[in-house]
């Protein structure tokens, strides 16, 4: 029998590529998210890869939304075998210039989504005792950067929800697993449609990783949800360690870099449309790519080691010393990210 995957996000980015990766397996793939053009897109091209596509829009910071979407699947396919929570919304501004309500909107959908999401799952999925969470998370749940508050706060929470989660289904004995498949900066068109307060047009910070890259790591993490996370890419994996072994530096550091280093050199335009209160992709798709296809890559090898704990933890231990030493030498130079 093929798998019955729930993919939240699904019109663009990270959910849209996994929807596809799925789709070649011969899955049964459920879409939800917000942007109607964006969703019949995506469902045509799992239909011609090889899976079968449901396609609800839904916004998942309405529970009942996303517990009718679950009944709905569970309906049309019979059970769901992997639930992956993927949509977020964000701002680019610093703090004091995000106004409440822009605040509460994206929380309600960046980390009450994923606890939407992850209770619908669960409804369907303990009465089976099988089946696998798997929650798109982010190294900047782990290592904050200014201009994006609300963004990391949310990605923090995830983590701590996440982890309080996975062991009450230890405790209970469940056969129903849950993991994180950490994210680095990664080619989406959020950065076209994100809501920006910012001079400049928001960029991800270099190295930055194809949709298709982050859609092999959430696979691999779902096929294999006994541990806890997955680090994808070598940042991501280096950016942890590296705020475990020096965190002040880095804050000195991302101080004096971390707003260049996330915008381009173009000027923004403050009358564009955003995406925080309603969808851009209900009338013309976007696809799955954003606009950096120059700049990123098609591949990571820190995927492979990935699978060997050991072997990438050493790795990655000498690269975050590296990494921690070359910031604390151009922290005392009050140097610049280039």
């Amino acid at each position: 029998m093929p798998e019955t995957v729930v993919i939240t996000g699904a019109s663009a980015g990270i959910g849209r590529a996994t929807a596809r990766a799925y789709a070649a397996r011969g899955a049964d793939v459920v879409l939800l998210a917000r942007g109607r053009a964006g969703l019949a897109a995506t469902a045509d091209e799992v239909e011609k890869a090889g899976g079968h596509a449901l396609a609800l829009p839904v916004d998942v910071s309405d529970h009942r939304q996303v517990e009718a979407a679950a009944d709905t699947a569970v309906r049309t396919f019979g059970a769901i075998d992997v639930w992956i929570n993927v949509a977020f919304a964000s701002v680019f501004a610093p703090f004091t210039d995000i106004t409440a309500e822009e605040y509460a909107r994206v929380t309600d959908v960046t980390y009450l989504g994923f606890v939407n999401g992850t209770r619908a799952a669960l409804a369907h999925m303990l009465p089976r005792d099988r089946g696998t969470i798997v929650q798109v998370g982010s190294a900047l749940g782990s290592r904050s950067v200014p201009l994006q508050s609300v963004y990391c706060g949310a990605k923090h929470a995830i983590n701590g929800f996440t982890s309080s989660v996975r062991t009450e289904l230890m405790h209970n004995g469940s056969n129903v697993r849950i993991t994180i498949a950490q994210m680095p900066a990664v080619n989406t068109p959020q950065f076209s449609w994100v809501l920006s307060r910012l001079p400049r047009k928001p960029q991800p910070v270099p190295p930055i990783y194809q949709p298709e890259v982050a859609a092999r790591g959430v696979l691999y993490a779902a096929d294999h949800p006994g541990r806890k996370q997955f680090y994808v890419g070598a940042s991501t994996a280096a950016t942890i360690v590296a705020n475990k072994i020096a965190p002040g530096l880095l804050d000195r550091y991302l101080a004096r870099t971390g707003y260049d280093s996330q915008q381009t050199d173009r000027p923004d335009d403050p009358r564009r449309r955003h995406n925080l209160w309603e969808p851009v992709d209900d009338d013309t798709d976007h696809g799955a790519h954003g606009a950096f296809d120059d700049r990123s890559g098609a591949r990571a090898p820190q995927l492979w080691l990935s699978h060997h704990p050991a072997l990438s933890a050493a790795v990655l231990a000498g690269t975050a010393l590296g990494g921690t030493w070359a910031a604390v030498r151009l922290a005392g130079r009050g140097g610049s990210c280039p």
